[in-house]
């Protein structure tokens, strides 16, 4: 019980310490913090919503080149590829998730963002560029960009989770459907990934609290302006960059509790995400034992 309360005191330290230490921000701009869209230390005038909004649009980005990819390869290792080449690219998988945040970036820097501004925005633009979402110049860095590099640095998370939770499904799902005449590709689609869904749900946002809170390979590449824009292909911010970016210029206290105050709204947002997805699957639970 003492280790048990420990973790919940270990929380509460958090909570209180960002709370204490953006109480200046707090009492200066309110809920309006939120919703507030000029950051301007010179003025002293700080709004969140464009790094929330950074966050939040370059973790979609990535969650939605991620999971098909990543769930993807989880059923060809789990399902379809022979044994030793799946143990073999399950081993690159997990190296994948093993390699720091800061070489990303740098990939990133000298690959993708060269990639993004001279092949991929150009041809988003004259293909969809009807669409706000891909109006404007590319620069490279930018939303997508950042976008992309978060998809590769959750895949493994999607792809090992997922694949684990395959792997359990028991044998006699599999039979059962293949007993009904069902092919191997309707045996994996119709009995073993609604089996496995919770577990798969569980993997994805697993992936996308480690999308909301990434910090140096973002920082990298997604451009570090302040700015709300419709297109992907313009330069934004995230709330952890722009805490690694400015955290040692706050030349003022309601310049650094400002900053602390993004970090209780960053730590807010990943609560949440947890929340939501604990719910999510404690009504997808809830549902199969009703089948059952």
């Amino acid at each position: 019980m003492g280790f048990a309360l420990s973790i919940l005191a270990i929380v509460l330290g958090f909570v209180g310490t960002l709370l204490w230490n953006s109480r200046f921000a707090l009492h200066k701009f309110g809920w309006s913090f939120l919703w507030g869209q000029t950051w301007d230390p010179v003025a002293e005038i700080f709004g969140a919503l464009p790094f929330v909004y950074g966050t939040l649009v370059t973790s979609a980005v990535g969650l939605l080149i991620a999971v098909p990819l990543g769930l993807g390869t989880a059923i060809f290792l789990a399902e379809l590829a022979p044994p030793r080449l799946s143990e073999s690219l399950s081993f690159l998988v997990e190296l994948l998730a093993a390699i720091p945040s800061v070489i990303y970036g740098l990939v990133g820097v000298f690959v993708v963002v060269p990639w993004v501004r001279t092949a991929v925005g150009p041809t988003l633009s004259a293909v969809l560029g009807w669409f706000p979402l891909f109006q404007g110049t590319p620069y490279g860095v930018g939303l997508l960009t950042a976008g992309i590099i978060l998809a590769a640095m959750i895949v493994p998370f999607i792809t090992t989770v997922s694949r684990e939770v395959l792997l359990a499904v028991p044998r006699s799902q599999r039979e059962a459907a293949l007993a009904m005449g069902a092919t191997h590709w309707e045996t994996v689609w119709t009995a073993i990934l609604p089996y496995a869904r919770s577990g798969i749900v569980g993997s994805i946002f697993l992936a996308l609290a480690r999308a909301l809170g990434e910090t140096m390979a973002v920082t990298m590449v997604v451009g570090n302006r302040p700015e709300i824009k419709a297109s992907l292909l313009e330069p934004g911010y995230t709330m952890a960059a722009v805490l690694a970016n400015e955290f040692t210029e706050a030349t003022s206290d309601l310049y650094l509790h400002a900053l602390v105050e993004i970090g209780l709204v960053l730590f807010g947002v990943t609560f949440l995400v947890n929340g939501i997805a604990r719910l999510m699957l404690f009504k997808m639970g809830h549902g199969q034992e009703l089948r059952a």
